[in-house]
């Protein structure tokens, strides 16, 4: 929904269909598999229609197959359109734990990592998928080049944790035509809680202002908007678990429908990126 606030026709796939998201105490439902996918995208191919995609966007995936089988649609779309970005959320983990099968980090790291652009981990995917420990910048900046060095032109570690009471940190990289490499920093106000499928928005908004703007003021308008959203999120969180009470994973679902205006024209109130020589 996020991108096609912004502009873009969506045809979305659901590589899981859960009841709810993972943050809850009870999840049923099916994970599909690779012949599902197959079958879906022989339906598009046969309808002559793989090259009217610009770009290609994978987040959550819960079965070895299903990634393999997105491993081969980005590379028949791209055999159809050279153009065509695909932009890669390796989601697999957070806070130093796995959450899916860990029988998918090689196939990220030999697999898909070649053929994605753009790759949005956070700190515990980019540790997992570059076998690097991250804690100083300077850790995380040889940890951008490696994923560089395996395909991605663009490197964006949403989010990490220097430590700072008051902020995180985003670092982005983005590989120029004559080899060098700009990698900047942007400090991120911290929100005094938890939320569940922040990747997948930052994911998603970054897909659509890169097409909009250059990466330093794309990666910007992703912050300011997601500083709308969570903001707003945990001020009606708060107001319907009561006061004295602290809002439950569901008072903490994220407010995207309430904030279309916001994502269609955040207000730039967060710090201006910075660059990072190294």
């Amino acid at each position: 929904m996020t991108v096609q606030v912004l502009g873009y026709e969506v045809d979305a796939i659901n590589s899981v269909q859960f009841c709810t998201h993972t943050q809850y105490k009870h999840i049923t439902g099916q994970i599909l598999k690779s012949q599902e996918l197959a079958d879906l995208f022989s339906g598009l191919k046969k309808n002559e229609l793989l090259g009217e995609y610009s770009h290609l966007l994978t987040g959550y995936i819960g079965d070895k197959g299903f990634l393999r089988e997105a491993v081969a649609v980005a590379k028949q779309l791209k055999a159809n359109n050279p153009n065509l970005k695909y932009v890669c959320d390796p989601v697999m983990g957070d806070d130093g734990r796995f959450y899916v099968d860990e029988a998918l980090l090689p196939i990220y790291q030999d697999e898909v990592l070649s053929v994605a652009d753009i790759v949005v981990p956070n700190q515990f995917e980019m540790e997992c998928l570059t076998g690097m420990k991250i804690s100083t910048v300077a850790d995380a900046v040889k940890a951008m080049r490696a994923l560089h060095e395996k395909g991605p032109s663009t490197v964006v570690l949403s989010s990490r944790d220097l430590g700072d009471h008051e902020n995180l940190v985003m670092l982005a990289s983005e590989r120029q035509g004559d080899g060098s490499y700009t990698t900047f920093q942007q400090l991120i106000p911290k929100v005094p809680t938890s939320f569940t499928g922040t990747g997948d928005l930052f994911a998603a908004l970054l897909l659509a202002w890169l097409e909009k703007a250059p990466l330093q003021e794309a990666c910007q308008r992703v912050i300011a908007t997601m500083q709308h959203v969570l903001w707003r999120t945990l001020k009606e969180a708060k107001e319907e678990a009561g006061e004295g009470n602290e809002p439950t994973v569901r008072h903490l679902e994220l407010r995207v429908i309430q904030s279309l205006t916001d994502i269609q024209q955040p207000s730039m109130s967060v710090p201006s990126p910075s660059k990072v020589a190294i």
